[in-house]
């Protein structure tokens, strides 16, 4: 039987140890921290993200936290739509996305996972392209390692080196909110050098965002987010007064450089180790997704590695950089492109739009 260790237990090293695992792999997981959770975030699965988690058999479990009726756009602060999205046709042409919270995916991963499969509280110190693992608890070896341990990788030295994050010049503080009444409206507000992001949960809380440009490592109090956006349109200003500052996650935004490669000797590199990526497309944990089930697909195959990196390498830096280029617009400041952006926004047809997001919903793994 071959055998595999996955380094990181989040979204995509789950995914990965769960397509290995159907492929009759015998998989561990190595994960630093004592217990695996995300707290104070939510996640956009699109139609692409779960075509990969049918093919992994949790398709239909995730898509019981969707909600039926919703509503979809970009509004400008004072609460005027600037472009709304036709959500009727997006669930008839790619399906209806769901957002889930990420404690809650975890748990459908995990729970889908023979008993044994997850180790935690075992930091990973080195790699090799041979297959060796040094970590707290030893060394051990496998047929494939892969790299799913985010955009700080241990793995990502022994396939590429040392390669430094991106800072794209804002900060983001992440919240999950309980709600007074349940929302409907998702989407996205764009002021100048800020936004403000709104995604209900089928369990009545609401999953909300806010970016705005900062330098790199400001340490800041939740204070001052709820003075920027405070005077916005509601629900931002409610949302924002039931919030627990300390259940909040406050991180910079980084994406990773082209790597020349996500595989080496029997390494292969998923997620934020091969392609973070900002979240103005909500497209980094479905990427994760894609990539589990097609280094599942490839990994045993002679030249699969290869393959992998084929398949997945292109795809995902086209999304890093296209969501890259959506940050910089969203993100403007001065006035007079914020005016000819929301003016450019409320002349877009409907069908660009969906033109535009064909070309990544309608990927297949």
């Amino acid at each position: 039987m071959s055998t595999a260790i996955v380094v990181g237990g989040g979204i995509g090293g789950m995914a990965a140890a769960l397509a290995l695992v159907g492929r009759g792999w015998s998989v561990q997981v190595l994960e630093r921290v004592p217990e695996v959770t995300e707290v104070g975030s939510g996640i956009s699965l699109w139609s692409n993200a779960l075509r990969a988690l049918d093919a992994l058999g949790v398709g239909d479990a995730v898509r019981g936290q969707g909600m039926a009726e919703i509503s979809a756009g970009i509004r400008d602060d004072r609460g005027r739509w600037i472009s709304r999205t036709d959500v009727t046709t997006l669930r008839e042409r790619f399906g209806a996305p769901v957002v889930i919270h990420r404690a809650r995916l975890l748990d459908i991963l995990r729970a889908a996972l023979p008993e044994g499969v997850i180790r935690t509280g075992v930091a990973v110190r080195e790699v090799t392209v041979d297959g060796a693992v040094v970590h707290d608890a030893g060394t051990s070896t496998a047929d494939l390692i892969v790299g799913a341990d985010g955009i700080r990788s241990v793995v990502r030295r022994a396939v590429c080196g040392e390669v430094a994050p991106r800072y794209a010049g804002y900060t983001a503080w992440r919240m999950v909110v309980d709600s007074e009444k349940q929302l409907t409206d998702f989407g996205e507000t764009w002021g100048r050098g800020a936004r403000f992001g709104i995604a209900p949960l089928v369990d009545g809380r609401v999953y909300c965002f806010a970016v705005y440009d900062a330098p790199e490592n400001t340490d800041g109090e939740f204070a001052e987010v709820r003075d920027l956006f405070g005077n916005w349109h509601q629900p931002i200003p409610d949302l924002l007064a039931a919030t627990d500052p300390n259940a909040v996650l406050h991180n910079d935004i980084y994406d990773l450089p082209a790597l020349p490669t996500f595989t080496a000797g029997r390494i292969a590199l998923l997620g934020d180790a091969a392609h973070a990526m900002t979240p103005n497309l909500g497209q980094g944990g479905c990427q994760a997704l894609e990539d589990a089930v097609v280094l599942g697909r490839l990994a045993a195959e002679p030249g699969g590695l290869a393959r992998y990196d084929r398949e997945r390498r292109p795809r995902t830096q086209m999304i890093t950089e296209r969501s890259a280029r959506i940050g910089t617009v969203a993100q403007l400041s001065a006035r007079p492109l914020v005016a000819l952006r929301n003016t450019a926004l409320r002349l877009t047809p409907t069908s660009i739009q969906l033109r535009s997001m064909a070309e990544i919903l309608d990927g297949t793994c």
